[in-house]
Parts: structure tokens; sequence; C-alpha cells
């Protein structure tokens, strides 16, 4: 009550104690507006708005520049960055980041509810704000092997731990639509809770997506083409716009924003690698895509905090208005974006691109060694050779939906090998959460590699150990480095590794400052690009192709899934 009083009173005029920041150039999102003002702010909040405030504890002149509610992403996988929770927030308030919902559905493969609760321990005491949405799909089918598994009574309880809004992306849309008990079970407990529900389905149309939508489901992010994201629209759903590092859906979808529909979309990344962040920026970087593309700057700021802060019951930010969070951008222009101070709870956290503020380190020894595998051998990787074409997954450039080929593999010996000249590559996944020995096999055209072999622990959603390579004895040689640094990146030639990374935390993130994780990827994508690799980044493209919920064709550790079938089937015929 004693904040609350002080705040009215700020905004009379009779108190100080408080930040003005004067000469500034607010845009309204609630107005959609943009015009000259004064802001005042009292603590964590702001306390006022107007030209008739003049003295304040601290003053700041803005000269004009623009001042922006702090930017908010809807949706994203912080394990996917690479980094912890805290390095993390260093890298995306220097880009006016204040709020993010996270979906710890990485982590929670691993470790299952021990990961979630890591992460929301992590993102305490940042100048970040880190919100929660639970798992809902742990693992994600029944054709792969997780570390863990989260049962309706489990995310029961994860509902109510603090700053969970709800329930993550629902991936397994097929037990939705075909009401599979232990599915309904877990939408129950959200809705009995009251919690949203976020959706993912890619390519879901006609009576299969209302029955999805009528289950509770209230957005997605999975949207490739105007005509999907305008069915999903027109039937209640927010859509969410991804632009991240793997998939990248802003040019496609943009057009289908307007005026008059513009408050249902949301801008989300999903998954961002740091050399990303670092470059390129993160919520900021959006906006200046979109307005590039003809957006209406209000309406892509509007994509990213108020939509955003609305969607997930948010009613504190999103703003910049009387009683609102203290979380402000102020920016130079409305093009270019550039950052010039971020404040967060009414503190100035960033300037000129420096942090004003200590970020603390956070460690739990209980997510660290978490990589259990049988011995491998070059044997593990063979594949006989047999009659008929072998089904292929095929790469399709800045998308994670693959396709499915087929091809008469190229053989030596009985043994299928791997064919360089027609770029058809060995793959392999190898369960690494309880040492059961599985490893699935198979191909794919379009990773471009000449020569050696790529292995990575991150690998969706289940996270065993991916590896691609020209030979069996370099994706031999890459497994096993992953296997000894617990987790992380690891490029083999010639029997030999020539670059590697670790991350220790789950298999999944480094504990390493964000700077020294950027340096070490972009030594390990330069040499990859050495070797042939075709992707911009070929560690996120490997990371999707065992994720069994995205069409066509997918390899997990039980072998070859066909995701239309939703089944495991055979590499030929």
């Amino acid at each position: 009550m004693k904040n609350l009083l002080h705040t009215i009173k700020v905004a009379k005029g009779e108190i100080k104690g408080s930040i003005l920041l004067k000469n500034a150039t607010l845009v309204n999102v609630l107005s959609s507006e943009i015009y000259k003002t004064d802001v005042i702010l009292y603590e964590s909040v702001i306390a006022g708005i107007g030209e008739d405030y003049q003295s304040a504890e601290k003053i700041i002149n803005l000269n004009g520049k623009f001042l922006l509610p702090g930017l908010l992403d809807g949706h994203l996988h912080i394990e996917s960055s690479l980094l912890s929770p805290p390095e993390f927030a260093k890298l995306v308030v220097l880009h006016g980041t204040t709020t993010v919902i996270i979906d710890p559905h990485e982590i929670a493969n691993v470790l299952g509810i021990a990961g979630i609760k890591y992460m929301i321990d992590a993102g305490k005491n940042l100048p970040i704000d880190i919100f929660a949405m639970i798992s809902s799909c742990v693992p994600a089918t029944h054709m792969e092997t997780s570390g863990a598994a989260l049962k309706a009574a489990d995310i029961d309880q994860a509902l109510d731990f603090d700053k969970v809004l709800g329930l993550a992306e629902l991936m397994n849309f097929t037990g939705v639509i075909s009401a599979v008990p232990g599915v309904l079970e877990i939408l129950k407990v959200a809705q009995a809770k009251g919690k949203l529900i976020d959706g993912h389905a890619p390519g879901l149309l006609g009576k299969q997506l209302q029955a999805y939508i009528a289950a509770g489901v209230g957005s997605d992010h999975e949207c490739v083409t105007k005509e999907e994201a305008l069915e999903k629209l027109r039937s209640g759903m927010r859509v969410m716009i991804r632009e991240g590092s793997a998939a990248k859906n802003l040019a496609a979808l943009l057009p289908l924003v307007i005026k008059q529909n513009c408050r249902r979309f949301i801008f989300v990344t999903d998954d961002k690698h740091p050399e990303d962040l670092i470059e390129e920026g993160h919520i900021d970087h959006i906006l200046r895509k979109a307005v590039s593309l003809g957006l209406n700057p209000i309406m892509a700021i509007q994509m990213a905090t108020i939509n955003t802060a609305e969607y997930f019951g948010l009613k504190d930010r999103g703003a910049i208005a009387p009683g609102y969070k203290a979380d402000i951008v102020v920016v130079d222009d409305l093009k270019d974006f550039e950052i010039n101070m971020v404040f967060k709870d009414g503190q100035l956290v960033v300037e000129k691109g420096k942090i004003l503020v200590n970020i603390p380190k956070y460690k739990d020894v209980s997510v660290l060694k978490t990589v259990k595998v049988k011995g491998l051998s070059k044997e593990s990787f063979r594949i006989q050779v047999k009659q008929g074409e072998a089904k292929v997954i095929g790469l399709i450039p800045n998308q994670i939906v693959t396709q499915k080929l087929f091809s008469k593999p190229k053989h030596e010996n009985g043994l299928v090998v791997s064919d360089t000249a027609n770029d058809i590559l060995k793959l392999a996944v190898i369960e690494r959460h309880h040492a059961t020995g599985n490893i699935g096999l198979g191909l794919v055209n379009g990773f471009g590699l000449q020569t050696g072999a790529l292995a990575s622990s991150v690998a969706h959603d289940s996270h065993n150990i991916i590896v691609v390579g020209t030979s069996d004895e370099d994706m031999l040689c890459a497994a096993k480095r992953v296997v000894d640094m617990e987790g992380g990146f690891a490029i083999a030639n010639r029997g030999e590794i020539v670059a590697s990374l670790a991350l220790p935390i789950a298999g999944l993130m480094s504990d390493a400052p964000a700077e020294e994780v950027c340096k070490q990827l972009k030594h390990l994508l330069k040499v990859a690009k050495e070797l042939g690799a075709k992707p911009v980044n070929p560690f996120i493209t490997l990371s999707f192709l065992a994720l069994p919920v995205i069409p066509e064709l997918r390899l997990t550790d039980k072998g070859l899934v066909d995701v239309n079938k939703f089944e495991i089937v055979s590499l030929f015929g």
C-alpha cells in the first residue's frame, strides 16, 4: 500500500525519488499513436505520462528519442541458445528484451521436473523476467527414448510453480484429435487450473484443426504459409510469427497482417543460437526486418509487446501507461531500432550497448553428467544393403520440415556407404539417457559434407546423440567426443577431432560465458563449411532431423519415422 500511495503522489507531482524521462517520443501501443511527451517512473512502475512533470530525483533528457515498451518473446527455448539462463539474459537485454516466455521442453526431455526447476531457478534475479509454460509432451512421441517422462500428475504439480503461465506447445496434435487418454488427462489438468494451452500443429487444417482448437489450444507458432495462418486466425488462434535461427516464417506470413487483425499476432523466436543473438539481435531483429518488409512500425511494436502480454495474461507490462511495469526501451528511430537505453523495473540496466547491473551466475550440479551411452564401435553404424530404393530424408533450405525422397544408395561389400557425389550421407541417432544401446540409422540428402562427420547431443526433442558423416570411422570419432564431453558438438575428419564445443548442462547448454561459446561455435561453423556443409548452421539443421513431430521423415534412436503416418518405417521398401 505504501508503494501504491507513493506512486499516486509521484503521478500528481508531489514527491521526488523518481526518474523523469523528458522530451520523449512515445510509441503508444494502446492508442496506436506516436507523440511527444514526458514519462515519470517511480520505483518499478510508470507513475504518469504528460508534459506537466518538471522535477524528479533524476531527469533524463531523451532529445526526441523513441520510447517503446520492453520487448517480449512469446515462445522460445533458452536451451537452443546453448547458454545458461543468466548468460542468455546478458545477450537479450542488450537488445531490449525484458520478458520471455520459455518452454523448457529440451531440458525436460533430459531431466524431467528437475530440469524445469533448474530453468526457473536459474532465471531469477536477472534483468529480464523469465516465465515458463510447462512442457506438455515429454517425450514428444512413443517413437523415441527420452531421459524423462512427464505424466498428468507431474504437470499438475509443475503448473503451480512460480512464474508458470500454462501448458507449452501441445505437439501431439494427433493424440488430441484421436482423444488419447493420456493426452486428454494433461489437457484436463491445465483447463482445471484455468491455464493457457499453446499449440504446435504444422500443416493442420480442416476438421482436424477445428477439433484441436476446440480442445482448448489457443496459439500456434508453426505456420509456414499465409493460407495456413489465415485458417488458424479465423478459427480463433493467436498466430505466433516465428523468426529464429532455423525456421524463418516472417516474410511468408507478414502479408496476412493488416490493421484490422494485427492484434492477433505475436512475434517469437522459438530457437535462436548465440551467434545470431550477438550479430542480429533478438526481438529487435524481427522488428527491423518486419518494418523493412513494409509493416507499419506501430503494428510491429504491438506484435512484440502488448499482444504478447495480453495473450499470456501479463497485465502489468507490454505498454507504457500509468501503473504498468517500468520496462522501457529507448531507440533512436523506428527503422533500425538501435537500442540506446533499457529500463527494467524502473532501473536503467543498459545504456549504449553496456549492461549496468551485475548478473549473478547460477550453478546446480544435478544438471551435469547426463550422458550415458552403451559402447560404440564402427559396426554400430553399419547398414546392410537391401533390394529396392531406400527412403531418404530430404532437407529443405531454411525450413525444419523435410521431404520424403527415394534413392538406391551407394554400397560396398553389402553395406550402405555415404555417397558424397549425390549428397546422400549416413545418419545415426544414438540413445544417450539410459545406455540402452538403441541406434537408429538412416540417410539424408542436402547436407553437403564432402568429408568428415558432425555429432551433437542437441537433437530435438529427446536429445539423443545425432551424427551425420561421410564415413563410419569419422561418425564414431565425433560421437565419442560428444560422450567424453558429457554433451556438446563435435566435428571429426580423417579420424581426428578438428573442432568441438562442450555443453555439460544436461548435454544442452554451456556453463561458459556467451562470448566464449560464440567464439567456439563460430569456429565449428567455419570448419563445417570447409568440409562442405551446406546449411548456414548445420548443427541447428542436424538437431531437427530427430524431431518426429515435424513432417515428413525423421530419425530417432528407434528408427526411421514417417511423420505423416506417425509410425516407424523400414529404411528400404
